[in-house]
């Protein structure tokens, strides 16, 4: 798991986002773990000109935190949702994590329910992924505990994207709900529609004017480039043409906004029509000439991706 910024003091944050330059409009996101943060801390960080929080609330359930070995307590996240809002924060986003092991259909349910008490602006919701060396890793291999069947995993989407639509937010990329396009996460937008990104620190990745690298993965070898002044980075491989289109149809189909007709082959366009018949994609009713997921499409995103980007 890894650690959130909110473990540095948040005078040192204001720091670090002092150094950065950006427009007075910018979305400032500052990621957090509900123990990490309080009242106080929560003023300075808006105060030294975060405009938005992402929670990590993973789940409302002490088994469910237990086994993602989360350290906070159920409703902890809700209370700092409240913390964030009352300390200026209009911009609130819950992270929840479905299908962890011994994970109900009721704990879902009550997780669900529980960020939405909170008010937030924003949810965002992934399928758990074991991580190799991780605790829950060695326990899967060991056959301690068992990960849930796609059945379940499926279940869980569908509930989440029923619950959160019913609460008036609204579905604008694969794992992301929101109250209205303000609310829209600027920077996870910036990735998919393959706009420009810096990213600082070991192990960050970068996209500036189609250039693409990524930085030393280890910190000590990172900091010791920085303190010395050399290139902290190594650029990745430009994708041919072929990869190309399939990367902007992926990443394309990961939005509400979905794909131009136009950026496919004759292939693809003859694919999308049959996953429009299937039930897949269907045509945008606001945007001409543009091809968009379903729900069900979305669950079977990786093969209607390669069908149109042939």
């Amino acid at each position: 798991m890894a650690a959130p910024p909110t473990l540095l003091p948040p005078a040192d944050l204001e720091r670090i986002l002092d150094a950065i330059p950006r427009r007075p409009d910018a979305e400032v996101t500052i990621e957090a773990n509900p123990e990490s943060v309080d009242p106080s801390s929560l003023a300075k960080l808006r105060d030294a000109g975060f405009t938005r929080i992402s929670l990590g609330m993973q789940s409302a359930v002490p088994s469910v935190l237990a086994t993602l070995n989360r350290q906070h307590s159920p409703g902890r996240a809700v209370e700092a949702a409240h913390e964030a809002r009352a300390a200026g924060f209009d911009q609130i986003s819950m992270d929840l994590i479905y299908g962890a092991p011994g994970e109900t259909a009721e704990d879902w349910e009550a997780s669900l329910a529980a960020a939405i008490s909170a008010n937030p602006t924003h949810v965002s919701t992934y399928s758990l992924v074991v991580e190799p060396g991780t605790l829950l890793a060695k326990q899967v291999r060991r056959g301690e505990v068992r990960m849930p069947g796609e059945d379940v995993v499926v279940d869980r989407f569908e509930t989440a994207d029923r619950t959160l639509a019913a609460a008036g937010l609204h579905w604008y990329e694969t794992c992301s709900w929101a109250v209205d396009e303000d609310a829209h996460c600027r920077h996870n937008l910036g990735y998919w529609s393959g706009g420009n990104w810096w990213g600082a620190g070991p192990g960050a990745h970068s996209h500036v004017g189609g250039v693409r690298w990524w930085n030393a993965l280890h910190p000590r070898t990172w900091a010791a480039h920085v303190q010395g002044r050399r290139v902290t980075g190594r650029r990745t491989g430009d994708p041919d043409d072929d990869a190309a289109r399939l990367e902007r149809v992926m990443l394309g189909l990961r939005l509400a906004a979905g794909v131009p007709l136009d950026d496919l082959s004759d292939a693809g366009r003859e694919a999308a029509r049959r996953h429009v018949d299937d039930g897949l994609i269907e045509r945008d009713h606001h945007a001409a000439g543009r091809v968009v997921l379903t729900r069900t499409g979305r669950l079977l995103a990786d093969p209607v991706t390669l069908a149109l980007a042939a």
